[in-house]
């Protein structure tokens, strides 16, 4: 380390046991103060943990890129590992790169290319069953269609009929990681986390019993999979395939990468969905102008993937919405040594916070930045800023696997929504965002359905 860089990162010193306080009341707000307060890279605690914010591009580039190797996973993804088990998104070292490097040829962009067709039946059938002037949750639909989706192109399964119990095991999960005291001893895990989660008490029964859902749902597509032959084309049947050195993945191995493909492939999409039209319900004229592309590009016909390319202000709808509403608003990294970050030294242990929320609100690389501009993805104007002033997928050798199959999903599915649908928030919503490990709508999205003419 420079030895004429010697020095802390600011922040509020101490063990300042207010922070927790701040945190739980306002997750956002807090990190958005320290940001204002003390700059693009702040050190404070957090109980026992030492927490370093970093919001400034080029140091994200160094942390997920250029250092990565003086980084692993932050402690979060242990607590998520309750979850997903041993997964691509829980997963570290040799194991993780084993796991990855078996993975990555089945999200290759010409196989991903197959499951388009998929995607937009399935967003026909949606739109195809919801009425004029019908009032709903537009999550909750949007959480439903990229579940659907997902069982089809991972599992070549129809979980349609799964969506409820799905859905009410993944909030009773996320409801228990956003105990702060469950997530923290759940983060430092070892002996005590696993004391705690074998407790006989309410919430984890609550837990291990919406656990066992999902992972019964999943074991079971698995064993119908295995008894078909596993000769489909679906994601699923792939991973049933996979063998090195003539060894195949286990059971368990399979299930936790389906898990997570699974659970994170609809929650983040559907997220993303829900934001866009929320974002389009609020400025008409864009909603005009996308759904004016939308008529030249595609006329009656359903959207394919042939029509991508020139779809182009469609991209860019999506592409503004999860810069202000990032799905993953907070990537975590861990120093597993000292390291020198923005003009600081950071202490070896260190939890290090890169938030695309905060960093992708940034005035410096987006000006007005709370103002929804689709306009900023033009070419010239992207030249202009930071690579990573702009990363909802992370990025370096933990960049999200299924980032090509994200784009087209939520690309076909915005275009054969808004072809036929122009919902319109309910007075009073959204009610404020919910930053649990991805970043909901607080108590849902109610729109009431308008039928373009």
């Amino acid at each position: 380390m420079s030895a004429t860089l010697r020095r802390p990162p600011p922040g509020p010193t101490g063990l300042q046991p207010g922070n927790v306080a701040a945190l739980r009341r306002d997750e956002l707000g807090f990190y958005t103060r320290l940001k204002r307060e003390y700059g693009d890279v702040v050190s404070f605690r957090m109980g026992p943990l030492r927490m370093c914010l970093v919001t400034d591009p080029a140091a994200v580039e160094q942390i997920l890129v250029t250092r990565n190797h003086e980084v692993k996973k932050s402690p979060f993804y242990e607590a998520m590992s309750r979850v997903l088990g041993q997964g691509l998104l829980t997963s570290e070292g040799e194991f993780h790169k084993k796991q990855r490097r078996l993975v990555q040829p089945i999200f290759h962009h010409r196989r991903i290319k197959e499951y388009g067709e998929t995607m937009v039946d399935y967003g026909v059938r949606h739109r195809d069953r919801w009425r004029e002037g019908e009032t709903l949750d537009f999550h909750e639909e949007m959480m439903a269609l990229t579940l659907a989706v997902v069982g089809k192109t991972v599992f070549g399964a129809d979980v349609e009929g799964d969506a409820r119990h799905v859905g009410a095991s993944l909030a009773t999960l996320l409801k228990t990681l956003d105990s702060l005291v469950l997530f923290v001893i759940f983060m430092i895990g070892g002996a005590l986390a696993d004391q705690v989660e074998k407790l006989p008490i309410g919430v984890m029964r609550r837990f291990h019993a919406a656990r066992d859902e999902l992972f019964g749902i999943i074991q079971r597509m698995i064993d119908e999979r295995r008894g078909e032959g596993a000769t489909g084309s679906d994601l699923l049947s792939s991973l049933l395939a996979i063998e090195e050195d003539g060894v195949g993945m286990s059971d368990e191995q399979i299930r936790d990468e389906a898990m997570t493909i699974f659970l994170a492939g609809h929650e983040t999409t559907a997220v993303a969905l829900s934001w866009t039209f929320c974002l389009l319900s609020r400025h008409p004229e864009i909603a005009e102008k996308l759904h004016a592309e939308l008529d030249e590009v595609l006329g009656d016909n359903v959207p394919t993937v042939e029509d991508l390319p020139r779809l182009d202000y469609t991209r860019k709808v999506l592409s503004e919405s999860m810069r202000l509403f990032p799905p993953a608003w907070m990537i975590g990294r861990q120093a597993v040594r000292d390291v020198e970050l923005g003009g600081f030294d950071v202490r070896e242990g260190t939890i290090l916070l890169t938030p695309p929320f905060l960093v992708q609100r940034d005035e410096r690389w987006f000006p007005e930045p709370r103002r929804f501009d689709p306009e900023r993805w033009v070419e010239e104007e992207e030249a202009k800023r930071p690579r990573y002033s702009y990363f909802p997928f992370g990025g370096g050798p933990r960049l999200c696997i299924g980032e090509s199959f994200a784009w087209m999903e939520g690309e076909l599915l915005l275009a054969t929504i808004a072809q036929r649908w122009r919902p319109r928030l309910e007075p009073g919503y959204p009610q404020g965002v919910q930053p649990q490990v991805t970043l909901r709508p607080k108590n849902g999205m109610r729109m009431t359905m308008a039928a373009r003419a």
